[in-house]
């Protein structure tokens, strides 16, 4: 028996070598096919000049649509895919969809080859991490330095881009937007002064300090200032106090409704002595009815209403005129608001937005021409590629006049305004687009864009700071930040409201910084602190 069961194990053992090397040999051809397969697969990519590839590809892309016009349509892609000699298919699932059907693509592992335009939104610095780390993002860093000079020259001009993009683990998995138009350290959309009434009053300069504020207010509540004979002003108004907080929280030395950095240190602003002040501030304006009484209660449209009615003193909005109704002309009267000094804050201190909007280019696992595919984009982060995306061909919305400066077109009468014209040429239109923005070469400009300019140089350009650089945290790091902050958001918006309405007593100012240490904010705070000294060191 032992005999026979050796026989049967000498037997068993040269058949399993005998399969193993059928299949060694069947695997052997298999990854010289695939070696075969992605060899011919691989297309030179010309550095310079164009086409970008001489053999033409097709690559996958996949954004989020505004819906005004398919993609595959707009003049600005299809003649650029011409010029490259690289094609796509598209899948533009609606804005609202477009989070969920990222998520299910990257679940599914049927991912495109490019992702263009999630924003930071739609693909988090978390999901830049993770996915990073997994081998679905590539790492672009050597792509940009092989084949994107454009972006590259970016990042040689500003440090902060690189340390802004680059993750924890030392790599670049998504490309930003970069902002570098007149407006572009605007923290918000501006607050703006009703020159009617300031002319009406013979105010000749804005206010500069929060005294100052206050005087004009109560003038602004007491002397009639629209001439209507009635007590209908509104001096101050908002909605939720979600556009004008950030000027007013400035006036008592804070940059930011949350975590910011002051000097190196990080601390969490809403526990600060400085929004105590600031919420005692605010509560003043309330209790007077110089900050409208509807201001947690009313929407926009509802704010817009009163701007158009005449009703209001100092409002926010992009530019005064989509609250007021008025021409860009009449708009030219209203000055933008000033930042202000306190009794806390004798220096003026602004929030200032870094220009920089992660998550707007991504190349995928699955993308067999990666360099063609960082050549194609980096012509964006060039005043040339993007005075392209941004205003598409000529003859469309624009043509070159004999002066050589650009004219813009009759816009066709299907469209109800410019910029839904040219959300059907263009894809840099209501997205994170991945660019250089900034203002087109050659472009007309008119009075009123010159007068923003001009307010926003002596009035923002000089002050503004990042109250928070654009950091990464790592996967430990960002759980126990999701564990302690929506709850801490919460509360704390819901105690401004009560503590500027004065449902809760400022006198409970202690109760309130007790549930806040309650909330983990010591490690909160730690973790930010960590988190910015790596970004500072990188």
């Amino acid at each position: 028996m032992s005999e026979k069961w050796w026989y049967l194990l000498i037997s068993f053992i040269c058949f399993a070598l005998l399969v193993a090397c059928n299949d060694s040999e069947s695997s052997g051809e298999d990854t010289e096919e695939e070696s075969n397969e992605t060899s011919s697969s691989d297309v030179e990519v010309n550095k310079e000049g164009y086409p970008i590839v001489d053999e033409e590809i097709t690559l996958s892309l996949m954004a989020p649509g505004t819906g005004l016009a398919e993609w595959e349509d707009m003049p600005t892609l299809t003649e650029y895919s011409e010029k490259t000699n690289i094609q796509f298919e598209y899948d533009t699932p609606p804005l609202s969809d477009f989070q969920t059907k990222l998520n299910l693509a990257f679940a599914s592992g049927d991912i495109a080859d490019i992702i263009f335009g999630a924003g930071t939104a739609n693909l988090t610095p978390g999901m830049e991490v993770d996915y990073g780390q997994q081998g679905i993002l590539l790492p672009l860093e050597d792509l940009i330095d092989e084949y994107a000079p454009n972006f590259k020259a970016l990042m040689e001009e500003n440090p902060e881009i690189k340390k802004s993009i680059t993750t924890t683990d030392g790599h670049i998995y998504a490309l930003p937007a970069i902002n570098q138009h007149p407006t572009a350290a605007w923290p918000a959309g501006p607050m703006w002064y009703n020159g009617t009434w300031l002319d009406a009053l013979g105010v000749e300069e804005v206010p500069k300090t929060t005294e100052e504020l206050y005087d004009l207010l109560v003038r602004f509540k007491t002397e009639d200032p629209n001439g209507n004979g009635k007590a209908d002003e509104i001096p101050l108004i908002d909605v939720q106090m979600n556009s004008t907080r950030r000027w007013l929280l400035a006036a008592f030395g804070m940059k930011e409704w949350g975590i910011e950095e002051v000097n190196g240190d990080v601390r969490y602003a809403p526990m600060t002595d400085n929004y105590k002040e600031y919420l005692t501030y605010m509560n003043k304006l309330y209790e007077e009815e110089l900050l409208d009484p509807e201001t947690f209660s009313q929407a926009d449209e509802q704010k817009k209403a009163k701007g158009q009615e005449n009703r209001l003193g100092l409002f926010p909005d992009w530019f005064s005129f989509f609250t007021t109704g008025e021409t860009e002309d009449e708009a030219m009267n209203n000055p933008m608001f000033h930042p202000l000094t306190s009794d806390v804050s004798p220096e003026i201190v602004l929030p200032g937005n870094p220009g920089i909007s992660r998550g707007a280019f991504a190349i995928t696992h699955n993308n067999e021409h990666p360099e063609a595919s960082m050549r194609w984009i980096d012509y964006l982060y060039s005043q040339e590629g993007r005075d392209y995306f941004d205003q598409g061909p000529e003859g469309y919305l624009w043509e070159e006049g004999e002066d050589g400066q650009r004219e813009f077109l009759e816009v066709p009468e299907e469209y109800d305004s410019s910029e839904d014209y040219r959300g059907t040429l263009t894809p840099a239109y209501g997205i994170t687009a991945p660019m250089l923005v900034d203002l087109v070469e050659d472009a007309p400009r008119s009075d009123f864009d010159l007068f923003i300019e001009e307010e926003t140089q002596e009035k923002v350009d000089p002050y503004a700071e990042t109250a928070f650089p654009l950091v990464y945290l790592t996967d430990e790091e960002q759980d126990t930040i999701n564990t302690i902050e929506v709850d801490l958001e919460s509360y704390v918006e819901q105690m401004e409201a009560k503590f500027i309405t004065g449902v809760e007593p400022l006198s409970n100012w202690d109760e309130y910084i007790q549930t806040i240490e309650n909330m983990n904010i010591k490690k909160y705070i730690q973790i930010h602190q960590v988190a910015y000294d790596r970004w500072a060191d990188s």
